[in-house]
């Protein structure tokens, strides 16, 4: 069949990566892509937001199946329009989509189906919003209601910097998307994140990871798109993993559905854990980044196989098989991220080594220029292993970081620090 992926990315890359294993995939075509997509796959200038100029395009080169990677085209109802003209889709419509789109909607969402989250408010204008931040104290979470690039959070442990960010965000500084904002009480506990398919009836786990999203080694620094991930994540145990499912996950779909706007995708569930009780912090409508890029090395070839059935309805025939593994990514930055870097920096090191079932280096954010691979974006590059344990999957992918030529590039040395310590 010939499948159509959208987006730019690690993510994008990633499952590119897996699709390619399996024998069902006779042309994949990414768009836009990146430089290392474009080794494997056609990559085709497209605008993704436009869901008109995506289903001419698709119709054009008997695309049978497209998998919508970022959060945009969802928002934007790609994946309707592509509905609507009959072409098979992976990724939730506008309305379900809102699940990432609005905070907002999210909190109404859990409030309505009882999902243990953070105590909220909302406000629209700045003044309320600093008199509720001086009212609760700090620590305190400040986010922008809607799309912002993954931007849009700060985690504020002093007043001085909620106040701050309520400024930026009402002056602009986050576009449409800080015209709202949510406030949330800062929760204890570890982060994880859990990734389950859902065709609008059935839900199916299909993997853990956990993320580093502070640009510093020890979790300090400003808040990025994640420095790094692994999986399994181990503080996800069956049975934290079974109250996330009973008290979050199905009371949040069966909502959904009871709305007229049942969910069909991948719904990527941000945990905090504290005391083995699990508590909504976020939810995604699409692959996390980096952890897409440690589930596919861990899913390969079965990752389409697993997307088809959700696309097509068929989840609840549908099943995961672990191998006994470990996966770790390990991203490589731009020097400033998440603040101000430079792009255009030629990065060397990346030809002789040979990708397999146990080592990738996927692309985020690389371009192609006079035949050279060059930096594009604020992460560039995800060095990601697996292996039968957490410790070899870590050598193996800082063995692959350690090889990248690049002088303006920097990574965290201490992925993975909580579950190794």
């Amino acid at each position: 069949m010939n499948i159509l992926i959208l987006g730019s990315g690690g993510r994008e890359h990633a499952i590119a990566w897996a699709v390619m294993q399996n024998p069902k995939c006779d042309r994949l075509i990414v768009a836009p892509g990146n430089a290392g997509i474009a080794m494997i796959a056609d990559c085709a200038a497209l605008d993704i937001l436009d869901g008109a100029a995506v289903v001419q395009f698709a119709e054009e080169n008997a695309v049978d199946f497209v998998i919508i990677g970022p959060e945009a085209p969802l928002a934007a109802g790609v994946a309707d329009d592509l509905r609507s003209a009959g072409i098979l889709v992976f990724g939730p419509g506008k309305a379900a989509a809102m699940l990432e789109a609005s905070k907002r909607f999210t909190k109404e969402i859990c409030d309505a189906a009882g999902a243990p989250t953070a105590a909220w408010a909302r406000f629209d204008s700045a003044e309320p919003a600093r008199d509720y931040i001086r009212q609760k104290g700090a620590p305190i979470v400040v986010k922008a209601d809607g799309l912002a690039a993954g931007k849009g959070v700060i985690v504020a442990m002093e007043m001085s910097e909620a106040l701050a960010a309520i400024d930026d965000m009402f002056s602009g500084e986050f576009g449409a998307a800080g015209a709202e904002v949510v406030i949330e009480e800062f929760m204890q506990g570890e982060e994880a994140s859990f990734f389950v398919l859902c065709d609008g009836e059935t839900v199916l786990p299909i993997g853990t990871a956990q993320d580093h999203k502070r640009v510093g080694a020890g979790d300090t620094g400003p808040n990025t798109g994640g420095m790094g991930a692994y999986s399994p994540a181990p503080v996800m145990t069956d049975a934290v993993t079974e109250a996330t499912l009973a008290r979050i996950v199905r009371p949040t779909m069966a909502e959904m559905a009871r709305r007229g706007t049942p969910f069909t995708g991948v719904l990527f569930v941000g945990l905090m854990i504290e005391n083995g009780q699990p508590r909504l912090v976020e939810y995604n409508v699409r692959f996390g980044d980096p952890e897409c890029q440690c589930l596919m090395m861990r899913l390969g070839a079965q990752a389409l196989d697993l997307l088809l059935a959700c696309a097509e309805g068929r989840l609840s025939e549908a099943r995961v098989n672990w191998a006994e593994d470990h996966a770790m990514c390990v991203v490589i930055a731009a020097e400033g991220y998440p603040g101000t870097y430079a792009k255009g920096e030629v990065i060397g090191g990346l030809e002789g080594f040979e990708a397999d079932s146990f080592t990738m280096m996927f692309h985020a954010g690389t371009a192609l220029r006079n035949g050279k691979v060059v930096s594009a974006g604020g992460r560039v590059l995800g060095a990601t292993a697996r292996g039968s344990d957490l410790r070899a999957a870590r050598d193996r992918a800082y063995a692959l970081a350690d090889r990248v030529e690049w002088p303006g590039g920097f990574c965290r040395r201490d992925i993975g620090w909580r579950a190794l310590d």
